[in-house]
């Protein structure tokens, strides 16, 4: 009589390993002992470390290579444990099941006795599957309140605070001072080159060999994420910011993605130039041809790298005309642009903050929740009414132009400027533009430039 091909399951969460010590390595020797035992033979091992049964069953890699192989036919029966270690989720269970049943495949808990041959057996597994669903229900719902609290109070939650923060005693999140001068320096760094490869060229050239040296990864993270705007989980003022609100906008639409690799000169305006047929960005190029004494010549262009998937005529367009036609134009538009943004904020309705009173109403409400005054139900029903209430009393997006922004537009175009500009070198004259010109238009028609928005 052939032998029963045996496959051992095992999965541990990290919680209940740290509390009840049932680690992977427990679990694997005693279903091997009961394998033996019984003379089955064990075809292989398929672990699952560090992940709830709640999680979604494609997370649980070994699971779904485990499935993999009963479709296979490679396998008669499933050890595990005890049942939640197998599933806490009746519907991935059922799913499981169905799969099982197909290939004449069975399971055992060696810890507990189930019958699925049976109908109060499947009853019963049923059950013990609600309350545990139930039981990891709760739990979350547990967390998620407490998560809620803690964010009321602006603390850290948990893990490692971000580059350049660090917790106070009351969990509070504030500045590194071991490492808030990198931070600054990254952020000076970007706005002066805009461009995260150099900027992360130059903070790993300057802090070489220092413990507290950010990594790459590091520092791009750092221009990406919203956090040092202040801003966390939705909430403003959450941690000391490092940067304004617009900066951090301005960082994500100025993006070097579109730079050409191994081009030792930059495109001055890559990432800026809109193709007039299908609306994506127009990348630079070097157009090289030869002339009649033999010498190459070298110009930059651009167009629109979609035009070799999608077969239509785009632009293509020298920087140099570019670059002249902004020059002409630029000054006289900038007039015009803060005429307009100086009506607009006229015209802007003015509207009380009463923001800081409705915090002080959520203090008051988590207060009463955390002395236990008050059910979970009416907390949450409350929270979200005053989370509604404070995200109406924010500004209005629509118009953020300030004094300041209309200021910094004509800054750019004073004195003798356009002799200063053609002076500088072209990191200088790209970090020039990125400033101040959010976007070229190309009339479709002629394929010429047309027009520019400025980065407000």
């Amino acid at each position: 009589m052939p032998k029963i091909r045996c496959a051992i399951y095992d999965r541990v969460s990290t919680e209940l390993q740290a509390k009840e010590g049932l680690s992977l390595d427990a679990q694997k020797q005693a279903l091997t002992d009961y394998a033996l035992a019984h003379g089955y033979e064990i075809v292989d091992y398929y672990a699952d470390e560090g992940l709830t049964a709640r999680k979604k069953m494609q997370n649980r890699k070994d699971l779904m290579r485990l499935l993999r192989d009963v479709e296979a036919d490679r396998i008669d029966l499933i050890l595990v444990t005890k049942l939640d270690r197998w599933f806490r989720n009746i519907k991935d269970y059922h799913n499981t099941q169905a799969i099982l049943e197909a290939h004449h495949c069975n399971w055992k808990t060696v810890f507990e006795e189930y019958d699925t041959s049976t109908a109060n057996g499947r009853f019963a597994i049923n059950i013990m599957l609600s309350v545990n669903e139930n039981e990891c229900d709760r739990t979350s719902d547990r967390i998620s309140s407490v998560f809620r609290y803690k964010k009321s109070r602006k603390e850290h939650l948990n893990g490692k605070p971000a580059y350049g923060y660090t917790a106070d005693k009351d969990k509070k999140l504030v500045k590194d001072p071991a490492r808030e001068h990198i931070v600054n320096d990254i952020f000076d760094q970007y706005f002066t080159t805009y461009s995260k490869k150099a900027t992360v060229q130059y903070i790993l050239a300057k802090y070489a060999g220092s413990p507290v040296c950010p990594t790459m990864y590091q520092v791009n993270r750092i221009l990406k994420s919203q956090t040092y705007t202040g801003r966390m989980y939705g909430i403003e003022d959450y941690c000391p910011a490092y940067i304004t609100a617009q900066q951090y906008q301005r960082i994500q639409s100025v993006s070097d993605s579109k730079t050409i690799p191994r081009q030792t000169e930059p495109f001055l305006f890559s990432s800026m130039v809109r193709c007039p047929v299908c609306g994506k960005n127009m990348s630079g190029f070097v157009k090289r041809r030869q002339r009649k004494c033999g010498e190459v010549s070298e110009y930059k262009r651009y167009r629109c790298g979609a035009k070799f998937m999608e077969y239509h005529s785009g632009a293509c367009l020298s920087e140099s005309v570019i670059e002249e036609y902004l020059l002409t134009h630029v000054e006289e538009d900038a007039s015009a642009e803060i005429k307009e943004l100086s009506g607009k904020r006229k015209d802007l309705p003015q509207k009380p903050d009463m923001s800081a009173a409705v915090r002080a109403e959520l203090d008051r409400l988590n207060i009463m929740y955390q002395k236990g005054r008050i059910k979970e139900a009416y907390y949450d029903e409350q929270y979200a009414r005053l989370s509604r209430k404070l995200k109406d009393c924010s500004p209005p997006e629509e118009i953020t132009t300030s004094p300041d922004a209309c200021k910094a537009i004509s800054g750019n175009f004073t004195g003798e400027w356009q002799q200063m500009y053609r002076n500088l070198d072209p990191d200088h004259k790209k970090s020039y533009w990125k400033e101040i010109i959010r976007q070229i238009e190309v009339d479709p028609d002629t394929r010429r430039v047309c027009g520019f928005g400025f980065r407000i």
